[in-house]
Order: structure tokens, then C-alpha cells, then sequence
């Protein structure tokens, strides 16, 4: 219901042929740039923020530019930096051949969609990032998809060996490092080369015929804690794209003799390829896609998988396009599991309860739904025809009127429109947010039938306090259920998601205001005596989880219970809310297990860390800031 921001979207094309080549067969020599662009809108959903691409040409001679790119922010980004290219292309056409003098006639093209979960904003936080050098096998340019719980070690790190960054953001510490470890390993092939009695321009082109990215990830990428895709380039020829070990961010490729594809979802790439799904294959794991200068593809084990291997849940409930195959799927077996709950909210009353979902993104799990109340339907006419049969009652026309019940399904919220409620005060914001949504009039039978409504997740609660439910009400239901597919948000994300403040979550809230009511406030206490004195020392994976004791006291179902109050207080309809079982998700997306921000099992040491540093600071910030405010009324 509340919009979750996420980091981000990442594509990248290698062409493996000339650009003669693709004019010859395809028409054009931007055969790479529109590819780029196609990957990019398909992934649109992925950054509202902000847009970059970058483009390497590799063979062009000494004196002419090989690296340019774009960027820009808001969300008409992607059309923006696209026309900005077009633009340069245009002005540099009078120069001729594309191989040599035209902007972004390249063989290499990246392109980043970004969703800030940093709060930094503008043009020089976005993506791709660039550290050009003199020697063309030094320049370098990253993107990606991740955020690092140990961003600061990495940094001080580098410091210790004499650098000095500009910057402390994650992407920049990351280029630095990266870049740190390229030049150490160009100019050990430079000695390398002189060494064989090589000189001028042929050193040059020995480094860059025998460089191994490799050789400077296996340096860096031990280092990284958290959940990432990096994509990188340099001036030479090389490309990579690496997978986190614990596959906490998705990436997929696909190859053949003409280009080298890399997206972050896969129906993006047969989308814009025009592919089969077995066509397009997954980065599994601490794995990268590598292309040399000579265009020769391999995939390298950088890191060895993680035992506990996480790919991340929200992905599949969320983020990713539902029109992947198995995603889909997922989605759907999501909203099938919730219904027996659901039929026990609604005392088994199908025919005096309608459903539907919230626009947009639960709409597939509400056919999943939709699926398991007809199920459950068909028992229950198989059930009634029976009891007819022992009853000896068995008419046609008894037959065809058990036969003739539906499912009530119905299309209730509608998203009207975006309201600018920035321009209103203060005190009229929630006034105006609560008309973000509208109904369906006329549908619903007053006080006589249950609605149902799912949404995909439920993480802070402002918007079903402020909005959802204030409208649905209108339509004057029975009982109002309120369903998440997803189960209860409980810890903040570190490894890309916009869910890091623990106060600002519903649960937390419910779990707290449980503690409270009960007598039992000493444990918020205790948790962060717990976690002040963990965090002076080191963590690892074997480290307790101190902050799982908030909830430890009550079931799912009584934080369900407070939740419900807590954002329907005062209304004239009852509410419900349910929420998926974690068996209930893992169920649905077997292979994906990195449940984090429901359980709090984090899969490394540094999103443990930053859960302690997170819980200190609302303690001390918000908890003992309140306090003092009582006590000085």
C-alpha cells in the first residue's frame, strides 16, 4: 500500500561483432543502444529516482573520445538521457565514420535505473559512475544493484593504503577500490611487459590483451558484505557483471554469437530479445559474466557461494515484473494460501462475501485467491449435491441452482489519481491522501456482505490508516478483511530496500504498544542494553538476534489482532487483518528463502550489525526522547 523504494535496475549489452556488422544485418549501427534501451524502459519499475547509461568504444585511435555518458533525474529519466544521446549522436555525424568519431557508437553500453534508499540525492549520486585515466585499461566505469552493510570498513580500508576518496557513498568507496586494485594490476603487467623488452604503445596493448578482472575482484569482492549485482567496464575492453554470494540481488543473462545481455530480470531480456525462457539463464551466486578484449565470454566463480544462500523474498511478492513465468506463478500460489484463513474470517460464507485487490501489484495474487475460493466453492457444491442425493431431493432444478453460485469477485479500489498533496498543509495532508483511492458503488449489499481485499504487503500502515480503509468503509460491508500476501514486515532491510527506520514499521508499533499495555516494557530495555553491548564487540552469523525478543511474547495472530486496532481505530466497520504465514511464503517461493525483514534471520554479520545500530538509535532517539517529553510536561 505505501509505495516500497528499492536500488535499483541495472542492463548491460557487450556486442561481440563490428558495428559493420550489425548495420549490415540489423540495419543500424545503434543495434547495441537500442537494446539498451529497450532493457531499460521494461525495467522502469525499477527507479523512479534517476537514470545513467555509459558507452565504451574500444577501438578508436589515440586523441578521439571512447567513453560518454548520461544521466539525469526524476522519472522521465530514461527518455531523457536516451534523447541527450541522440543529441550528441546528431552533432557528431558530421565527422563520419561511427567507428571512430561518433558519440555512443560503442560495443559496450551500460545503463542503471536508481530508487534512492540513501536519502542522497542528485545528478553525481547517480549511476553509472566513471574514473577515467590516461591509460585506457585504467579507466573504469560501475553500476549497480545493491547496498553494503559495511561500507565504512571498505572505506577505511582503502584509506589505510594512502588513498584519499572524495566521497563516503557506497558507489564511490566501491570504484575507488575496484579502480585501486585495476591499477595495481595493470601496472604489474606493465612491468610484466617491459620485462619481455617490450616498449611504447606495445605496452598498451600487452596489458590490455592480458588483463583479468578477475584477478581484481577476487581482490575486492571477499570484502563486501550485503546484497549486490556490480557491473563494470573499463576503457580496454573488459567487462564483467558479479552476483553477491548469498544471491541476495537478482541478475540474468543470456549469450549468443552477436551480443552478451545482462538485465535484472529475465522477462525483461526475452522481452527485448525476443527469446524462450530456457534461453536466458540465472547468475547464480558469487558468480560473474566476464568478456574480455577479445570478446571471449566466460563465467567465473569470484566468490564461493554462501551456505545460506538468500535470494531476496520481496523480489518475487514485489519488485520483479509479475510477468515472469515463475513469478507469476508464485504470486498466485501466495493468494492461494491465505484462503483458508480468509474462510475462517467470513465464517465459511462465500456467497455473502465479495473480493478483490488493491491496484496494482497484488492484482496476480488475487487471482491465486480467486482460484482457492472456487475451490473451496466446488466442495461445497459437491458437499450440498450429496446431502440432496441421501435426501432423495436430487432435481434438475436443485442441481442447477447449487451449480449456478459463483464467487464474488469485484473490481473495488480504484487509483484514481496521484494527488499533490504537497501543496496542501499540514493539517490537510491526511485528508487528501485519503482520496489517493476510490470505489466501486452499488456492489457490496449493506451490513449483509464481507469484503475482502489483498494487497501485497503491509509495512507501515499509514496509507490502509489514512486511506484505504477509511474509503473501502464507504461501501458500509459487513466486516472488512484486509489480507497481505506477504507476512508481517518486522525488521528493516539493509541490502536495497527503502525499510530501515524499525519505529516507522506497523508491526514493530503493535509488537511495542503489546509490550506496553501487558507490563512488559523492561524487555525494550533489556534489547537495547543488549544490542548497545553487541555492537562493541565483533558479529557474526552466530550472534543472537537480541531485537526477536520484542516479538517473542505474543503470536502472529495477536500482533495481526494490534495491528488492525492500531489502523482502524474508530471506524464504523469491523476490521480484520491476515497476513501470510512465513510457511505459507516459502511454500510459494521455494527458492527463494532470504525472509530477513519477516524472521530477522539476517544471511551476514553486517545486516545483524546495522539492525543493533538501527535498534540503539531508535531507542535513544525516539524512545528516550519521548520519555523526556512526559516527564518534563
Amino acid at each position: 500500500m505505501e509505495p516500497l523504494k528499492h536500488e535499483c535496475g541495472i542492463a548491460m549489452v557487450r556486442l561481440l561483432k563490428p558495428l559493420s556488422y550489425y548495420q549490415e544485418h540489423y540495419g543500424t549501427w545503434r543495434y547495441g543502444l537500442n537494446k539498451l534501451y529497450l532493457l531499460m524502459e521494461k525495467q522502469h519499475n525499477r527507479g523512479q529516482d534517476g537514470a545513467g547509461i555509459a558507452c565504451i568504444k574500444t577501438e578508436v585511435p589515440v586523441g578521439e573520445e571512447y567513453i560518454f555518458r548520461e544521466r539525469a533525474l526524476g522519472s522521465g529519466a530514461i527518455s531523457e538521457i536516451f534523447n541527450a544521446a541522440a543529441k550528441k549522436i546528431k552533432q557528431s555525424e558530421e565527422y563520419g565514420d561511427p567507428l571512430i568519431n561518433m558519440a555512443f557508437a560503442g560495443n559496450m553500453y551500460m545503463g542503471h535505473l536508481r530508487y534512492s534508499t540513501t536519502g542522497r540525492q542528485g545528478t553525481q549520486y547517480l549511476h553509472p559512475l566513471v574514473r577515467r585515466d590516461n591509460y585506457r585499461t585504467k579507466s573504469l566505469s560501475i553500476c549497480g544493484n545493491f547496498n553494503l552493510t559495511n561500507t565504512r570498513e571498505i572505506f577505511d580500508a582503502i584509506v589505510a593504503k594512502g588513498q584519499n576518496p572524495r566521497n563516503t557513498g557506497d558507489t564511490f568507496v566501491l570504484l575507488e577500490q575496484l579502480g585501486h586494485r585495476l591499477d595495481r594490476e595493470v601496472d604489474r603487467l606493465y612491468l610484466e611487459a617491459k620485462e619481455q623488452g617490450l616498449t611504447g604503445l606495445d605496452l598498451n596493448r600487452y596489458t590490455e590483451s592480458k588483463l583479468d578482472m578477475k584477478r581484481v575482484l577476487t581482490q575486492c569482492a571477499p570484502q563486501w558484505d550485503g546484497g549486490y549485482v556490480i557491473c563494470g567496464m573499463n576503457g580496454s575492453g573488459q567487462m564483467f557483471s558479479l552476483r553477491d554470494p548469498w544471491g541476495i540481488r537478482p541478475a540474468y543473462y543470456y549469450m549468443n554469437d552477436e551480443v552478451v545481455i545482462v538485465a535484472s530480470e529475465r522477462p525483461v531480456i526475452m522481452t527485448a530479445m525476443d527469446v524462450l525462457i530456457e534461453d536466458v539463464h540465472e547468475l547464480q551466486p558469487g558468480q560473474a559474466i566476464m568478456v574480455n578484449k577479445a570478446n571471449e565470454v566466460r563465467l567465473e566463480q569470484i566468490i564461493e557461494p554462501k551456505p545460506n544462500i538468500s535470494k531476496c523474498t520481496f523480489e518475487r511478492i514485489y519488485f520483479s515484473r509479475g510477468s515472469d513465468k515463475d513469478i507469476y506463478y508464485e504470486r498466485k500460489k501466495l493468494g492461494y494460501n491465505l484462503v483458508p484463513s480468509i474462510l475462517k474470517a467470513c465464517d465459511g460464507d462465500l456467497l455473502n462475501t465479495v473480493i478483490s485487490f488493491i491496484p496494482n501489484t497484488a492484482e496476480v495474487a488475487y487471482y491465486g485467491m480467486l482460484h482457492g475460493f472456487d475451490d473451496q466453492l466446488n466442495q461445497q457444491k459437491s458437499k450440498a449435491i450429496e446431502q440432496l442425493a441421501k435426501n432423495g431431493e436430487l432435481t434438475e432444478e436443485a442441481i442447477h441452482k447449487i451449480l449456478s453460485s459463483r464467487v464474488r469477485s469485484e473490481k473495488v479500489a480504484i487509483k484514481d489519481i496521484k494527488l499533490r498533496t504537497f501543496i496542501t498543509e499540514n493539517a490537510s495532508r491526511n485528508d487528501m491522501a485519503a482520496h489517493v483511492y476510490d470505489v466501486t458503488y452499488g456492489i457490496i449489499n449493506d451490513h449483509v456482505d464481507n469484503l475482502v481485499v489483498i494487497d501485497d504487503s503491509i509495512v507501515r500502515g499509514t496509507t490502509l490508516k489514512n486511506s484505504i480503509i477509511k474509503i473501502l468503509s464507504r461501501l458500509r460491508p459487513k466486516k472488512l478483511i484486509i489480507v497481505s500476501s506477504a507476512p508481517q514486515v518486522r525488521y528493516p532491510d539493509f541490502y536495497g530496500i527503502d525499510m530501515s527506520n524499525m519505529h516507522d514499521f506497523i508491526a514493530f508499533k503493535a509488537a511495542v504498544a503489546l509490550l506496553e499495555e501487558r507490563g512488559m516494557a523492561e524487555i525494550i530495555e533489556n534489547v537495547y542494553r543488549q544490542c548497545r553491548t553487541a555492537l562493541q564487540g565483533p558479529i557474526t552469523l552466530d550472534t543472537e538476534n537480541y531485537v526477536k525478543a520484542i516479538y517473542a511474547p505474543f503470536s502472529e495472530e495477536e500482533i495481526s489482532q494490534k495491528i488492525c486496532e492500531l489502523v482502524s481505530a474508530n471506524n464504523p466497520v469491523p476490521v480484520q487483518c491476515i497476513f501470510q504465514t512465513l510457511e505459507g511464503l516459502h511454500e510459494a517461493c521455494p527458492n527463494h528463502t532470504g525472509d530477513w525483514y519477516f524472521s530477522g534471520n539476517y544471511p551476514t554479520p553486517g545486516g545483524l550489525r546495522m539492525l543493533f545500530r538501527t535498534f540503539v538509535d531508535y531507542y535513544e532517539n525516539f524512545r528516550i526522547g519521548q520519555n523526556l517529553h512526559l516527564r518534563l510536561q
